[in-house]
């Protein structure tokens, strides 16, 4: 995203965001676009977008203190219109929201509320936020709009800043030195390219101009990617190609590291655990858990926050976070026994997880002769139909 401008005292945006690398001395330009090329940024923005994408999106109002469910409005099923659905929006915005700190889209229809009933969603690349005497406005591809024409969500804030903080822009270092070590791995495999080495006479001592015009045929040589041609009287050696190699890797695994630091996706969730760290759960909902209170909890909450403002209060918008929590078969009928035993939970209910109807008469019956009458049939003595599994 361009940053923003403002005309008032006070920290200037170059003092609250670090500058891009320069891309000399080796240094890797790093941009929303080119740090995707590193697959732990990929794979975290992947992740985290996935994952908030496809929780169910539900809108609800509070009657006697009761949460009802109650239709949504056309904006909080496609909200891109027809071609874009909720979770394919939901994917994009939450990609630009990790990466760059700002969700933006320009509202391109209304309903008979003033409320946003479509917005399209535009490249963060493309924005830039001003504030002139307390009043903001966006220029969006050359072209100016004001705050009622824009949606704009933003994560990572500090006082004073009316856009979020770029994980990417305070990354940018740890980014750009794996960006300049693929480039080096690049090099060395496609175009031939050695580290210092020595080159040596050991048939006699050669004069300086000797040495200079041996090492410009050799140099020519290794580019050209062509043969070097040498008697029984010269030895090459490559002193460095070992430790360059040892350090290429070295970094590569400690970068991926900081970079899901920077992106709040532990790094065993992109397969990417540093050496010598381990993290063992009980089973995965205790995996997925501590993933949702600790990183995505978060943000997920900003989300419902945002997404509420598009229907009239007082309703408000919940993203279904149980759909995170899925649990293997075994746990999962243990605790849907214990809350129908407990009376928490009532059996057609519980069929209705699996997507299956309540008991006919004649079902019930069944387990009467079964098991004796009276017994209330739950899902650890009626096994779901093959396939289901709770929504």
């Amino acid at each position: 995203m361009s940053l923003f401008r403002r005309d008032y005292a006070g920290a200037s945006a170059d003092q609250l965001i670090p500058p891009r690398p320069a891309t000399g001395g080796g240094a890797a330009l790093v941009t929303n676009e080119t740090a995707l090329r590193n697959s732990a940024v990929w794979a975290c923005l992947r992740l985290r977008a996935n994952l908030i994408s496809t929780m169910p999106v539900d809108l609800f109002r509070k009657v006697d203190g009761i949460q009802v469910e109650v239709p949504k409005p056309t904006v909080l099923v496609t909200p891109g219109g027809a071609e874009v659905e909720m979770p394919e929006w939901m994917y994009s915005s939450q990609f630009d929201l990790d990466r760059s700190g700002n969700g933006v889209g320009l509202i391109t229809a209304k309903d008979g509320l003033n409320l946003p009933a479509r917005i399209e969603l535009v490249p963060c690349s493309d924005v830039t936020v001003r504030m002139r005497k307390g009043k903001k406005t966006y220029r969006i591809a050359g072209t100016i709009y004001q705050p009622e024409e824009v949606w704009h969500e933003k994560q990572y804030t500090v006082p004073g800043l009316p856009v979020g903080l770029s994980p990417v822009a305070y990354a940018a270092w740890s980014i750009s030195e794996y960006l300049s070590i693929q480039q080096f791995a690049m090099d060395w495999f496609r175009n031939g390219a050695v580290p210092s080495a020595h080159l040596k006479n050991t048939a006699k001592t050669i004069t300086p101009g000797a040495a200079d015009e041996a090492k410009v045929r050799f140099k020519a040589a290794v580019a050209g990617r062509d043969l070097f041609v040498t008697g029984n009287d010269w030895d090459y050696e490559m002193i460095q190609a070992e430790q360059a190699g040892a350090d290429w890797i070295a970094a590569k695994s400690f970068g991926i590291g900081d970079i899901a630091r920077f992106f709040d996706c532990p790094s065993d969730l992109i397969d990417a655990s540093v050496s010598g760290s381990s993290v063992t759960y009980a089973n995965m909902t205790q995996r997925n858990l501590q993933f949702l209170v600790m990183s995505l909890g978060p943000a997920v909450s900003r989300r419902e926050n945002a997404l509420s403002r598009l229907s009239s209060r007082p309703r408000f918008v919940k993203l279904n976070r149980n759909a995170l929590l899925a649990m293997d078969p075994q746990t999962q009928a243990s605790v849907i026994s214990t809350r129908i035993t407990s009376r928490t939970l009532a059996p057609s209910e519980a069929r209705a997880l699996y997507d299956q109807p309540p008991f006919t008469e004649q079902q019930m019956a069944e387990f009467d002769r079964l098991f004796g009458k009276g017994t209330t049939p739950t899902p650890t003595t009626a096994t779901p139909q093959a396939g289901g599994t709770p929504s």
